[in-house]
Order: structure tokens, then C-alpha cells, then sequence
């Protein structure tokens, strides 16, 4: 193969790939997209502000509930280890087991609770999906009427590293859902809109609220444990 053969193919090469890269860049561009910031409209609408309202106290309750249950299971240990040495072996593992049960209950219950699929989980998929739904039917709506192929959500959890304005339709959308962009609604507890050092938005509180169940109540088991589980000693222990 001679030299000018060699560079021919690589001139066609060449310009094989460039067309390629044109057409693609062509087709991108022939292709309309868009983005929404879904924290920013669901703070416009009083819908999610009531769920959000109502899964925090549900989580405020609920961590109520499995701190009483290993609050007894304190008490229960507190008395036993004062009576400890009075007590026979038989009635010292009786103690043991019913010290065990309460603090098996709070657990239990943090579970059923505050768990993957716990009642907490439910609730949310019960109050926050229909206004999932109700956002999602209206984007479809704007998508097509206004030809778009793509409609991408620059939420906290997205990856988008840059957005220009130019292509953010979110008040649009909260038009499409029959609020005026820039009135946002405040749910019990706080202040729409906060930064970080206000308490986070509506989203960031709610989280909090769910994690700090969670949180509180394991940290209440590890303070009545030592972190070492249940601290209740059998009978013939080193302890």
C-alpha cells in the first residue's frame, strides 16, 4: 500500500467521523429539552405541604412511642440491679427475659415503623404519590404542546452540574398546576424555602424527621446498653 493510499484512507477517516459528529450534534439540536426544579415546585403546593406536616408528626409520634417502650425497659433494669443480689437464679432470669421482651418491642417497633418498607414508607407512598402523579400528568401536558423530548428535574439529587435558565420551565409548570411561581407555602414546623442554617427546606426536614426517629431511638438503646446490647447478665456471668 503506497503512502498516498495510507493518508487517503485516513483523510476519509477523518471526515467520516466529523460528518458523524456533525450529524449527531444536528440531530441534539434539532431535539428539544428542558428541566424542572421539583423541590422548588412542590413548595408552591399546599398539598405537599399538609403530607409533609402529617409524616413528620407521624414520625414525632411514632419515636415517641418506641422511646416509652424502651424507657420501661430501663426502669426494669434500674430495679433489677438494685435487687439483683436478693434475688434467686430462677427469678433472676425471669427479670432477664422480661427486661429482654420490653426492649425487644421498642425495637420491634422501630422497625415496623421507620423500617424499608414500615408504615412510615407507606404513608409517604400513600400522601405523596397522587401529587407525584398530578405533577407528572401536567409535564406531560407542557411536553406536548411544546415538543419536548426530554424534561430533566435539577433537584438536590440530581447530577446536572450546569442549568441555564434560559431552559428552566418551573414556573411554568407550577402555572400548568394552577399556583403563582413565587408563592410558597409554609408547612407547621418551619419556614418554606429555608437554607441550611434556617433548618432546610420542606424535603430536608421531613428527612430530618425520619432519621432523627431513627437516630434518637437507637442512640436511646445504646445509651441503655453501653452499645453492648442488652446489658441484663445470666446467672454464672463474669459480670
Amino acid at each position: 500500500m503506497t503512502p498516498f493510499s495510507t493518508s487517503l484512507k485516513r483523510a476519509v477517516k477523518h471526515v467520516t467521523v466529523a460528518v458523524a459528529f456533525f450529524g449527531l450534534a444536528t440531530s441534539l439540536q434539532a431535539q428539544k429539552f428542558a428541566y424542572i426544579d421539583s423541590e422548588y415546585v412542590l413548595l408552591h403546593m399546599p398539598e405537599y405541604a399538609t403530607a409533609q406536616t402529617d409524616l413528620n408528626n407521624y414520625a414525632i409520634q411514632w419515636q415517641a412511642d418506641v422511646e416509652a417502650k424502651l424507657e420501661a425497659a430501663d426502669r426494669l433494669e434500674v430495679a433489677y440491679r438494685a435487687e439483683r443480689v436478693l434475688l434467686t437464679a430462677e427469678m433472676r432470669v425471669k427479670r432477664e427475659d422480661e427486661i429482654a421482651k420490653k426492649r425487644s418491642e421498642g425495637k420491634e417497633m422501630q422497625k415496623q415503623k421507620f423500617g424499608v418498607d414500615g408504615e412510615l414508607f407507606q404513608k409517604r407512598q400513600e400522601l405523596i404519590e397522587p401529587i407525584q402523579q398530578q405533577i407528572f400528568e401536567s409535564l406531560k401536558d407542557i411536553a406536548s404542546g411544546s415538543g419536548y423530548m426530554v424534561i430533566f428535574d435539577k433537584s438536590n439529587q440530581s447530577n446536572m452540574l450546569y442549568t441555564n435558565p434560559k431552559y428552566d420551565i418551573s414556573d411554568r409548570l407550577i402555572k400548568k398546576l394552577g399556583y403563582v411561581p413565587g408563592e410558597t407555602i409554609e408547612p407547621e414546623g418551619g419556614k418554606a424555602g429555608e437554607d441550611d442554617k434556617g433548618g432546610g427546606s420542606m424535603m430536608d426536614r421531613g428527612r430530618d424527621a425520619v432519621n432523627g426517629a431513627k437516630n434518637n431511638a437507637r442512640d436511646r438503646m445504646n445509651s441503655a446498653t453501653g452499645g453492648r446490647g442488652n446489658t441484663v447478665t445470666r446467672p454464672g456471668s463474669k459480670n
